[in-house]
């Protein structure tokens, strides 16, 4: 193959461990992670960073991008610019909250003609599994889809509408035929319903009017579904971790179940919400810092797999101070590898930890094969990070449409200098391309 680029670094992490090393680039593809000082070849730039550490670029299989029908919450061209300038080379859509939601062969293709235009980065689609579209769903596998979203309690957008338990044993059984996966908001809704429900600025009243038990019984449920069905499910932003020996015992048995968190979950704390402070909400919500320590230990033994952001925006007018009726969701498109990042190492991991759970794992879930690691026959996609630099989270600079972010102040660790789609350059220091990312579909 004739290379074309050749990425030199220090510190590049690969499946191997991390090394000084030559990484050539040919059509956009790794053609050979090479020794630090190989020969670069005729025809080839070269690109040094120096000491900065070359990741295999990041994968985040959980945005919301509301793009087409809630644009001003976010859209793809402001979510991939927020991607590319926080090392992130790969999206997966949420079939909500979009209008319409993905979940018909008809509203993905009105989503993929929005995006095809507009995207920084790789862009690829979940399906949605509601109560009435069973019939849609083998049609939205063969259409490229990488598995199918539900709730398990009220999504907060009328037009898509949770499953109950039957429902949900409908969606799997059919889902399961094709070995598909099911990826699962699991909070049980008589839970909620049970739970005091107070309005107003109190974090306190809010934290209790989403208990643990609602996703422990949700989880449990999900897994006695999975392991009658023999299907594949996936628990998304897991923020109890009261629910981690059921997932241990599970897999042990066999139920093929897997499980993610997120950076809030990781790097904030009940504690420090302040009342009033809605930016901090999201459901399930961010619990205490013994709560959180659990979830790492999670992490660090792999029940929980990988760390994606859940990013969901809305506009700033919805993040009322009464977190009863405030929209849910935190955005940290930008933010969530230097959040991560900076806990991680107080914690004592190393960037291999963080590229396993926020690259490599992600890649894995959603069977994107040419992601998520550097070597041979992989996309050439890179983060380019500054481990020891710091900064303190301005909201002013992000790329995320509506600026409102839980980070606001924070100081952080990791400076991310460059990021690379397919060995070209699309942000350097701030600086970002126009869109050259490409539409992705399942394909095994």
């Amino acid at each position: 193959m004739d290379v074309n680029l050749v990425l030199r670094s220090t510190r590049v992490i690969t499946p191997e461990g991390t090394r000084a090393a030559s990484i050539a680039v040919s059509g956009g593809t790794i053609a050979g992670v090479l020794p630090y000082d190989a020969e670069v070849p005729a025809g080839a730039r070269l690109e040094d960073v120096g000491d900065d550490v070359v990741l295999p670029g990041l994968v985040d299989t959980h945005v919301h991008v509301n793009d087409p029908g809630r644009t001003e919450w976010e859209g793809f061209w402001t979510a991939t610019r927020a991607a590319a300038a926080g090392g992130i080379t790969t999206l997966l859509d949420m079939p909500l909250n979009s209008l319409p939601p993905t979940t018909t062969v008809e509203h993905l293709r009105i989503k993929q003609d929005v995006a095809r235009t507009k995207a920084h980065i790789d862009v690829g689609f979940w399906g949605g599994a509601l109560p009435d579209n069973v019939k849609d769903l083998r049609p939205l596998f063969d259409a490229g889809v990488f598995g199918f979203k539900c709730f398990l309690s009220p999504s907060g957008v009328d037009e898509f509408p949770q499953l109950d338990q039957e429902q949900l044993a409908a969606s799997l059984a059919e889902i399961a035929g094709f070995d598909g996966l099911m990826i699962v908001h699991a909070e049980d809704p008589h839970h909620l319903a049970a739970a005091p429900q107070k309005a107003g600025e109190k974090y306190a009243d809010f934290l209790a009017s989403r208990p643990r038990d609602a996703e422990n019984t949700a989880i449990e449920n999900l897994i006695n579904q999975a392991r009658r069905l023999n299907a594949r499910v996936h628990v998304l932003h897991l923020s109890s971790s009261d629910a981690l020996p059921l997932i241990r015992a599970a897999r042990a048995e066999g139920v093929k179940i897997t499980v993610e968190s997120c950076p809030h979950f990781l790097t904030l704390t009940a504690e420090e919400v302040p009342d009033g402070a809605t930016e901090f909400k999201c459901c399930p919500p961010i619990r205490e810092a013994s709560n959180q320590d659990a979830l790492w230990e999670g992490l660090a033994d792999g029940t929980i797999d990988c760390i994606v952001s859940d990013h969901s925006p809305s506009t700033a007018d919805l993040k009322t101070p009464d977190f009863a009726s405030a929209w849910g969701g935190i955005s940290s498109l930008q933010l969530g590898l230097p959040a991560i990042w900076t806990e991680a190492r107080r914690r004592g991991h190393d960037l291999t930890d963080v590229v396993r759970w926020m690259s490599a794992a992600p890649a894995a879930l959603a069977g994107l094969e040419r992601k998520g690691a550097i070597e041979v026959g992989r996309d050439a996609d890179f983060a380019v990070l500054d481990p020891e630099a710091t900064f303190t989270v301005d909201p002013a600079e992000l790329e995320h449409r509506n600026r409102v972010t839980a980070y606001a102040g924070k100081t952080l660790h990791g400076v991310v200098t460059s990021t690379w789609l397919r060995g070209e350059r699309i942000a350097d220091r701030g600086s970002l391309a126009e869109p050259t990312g490409r539409l992705l579909e399942r394909t095994n």
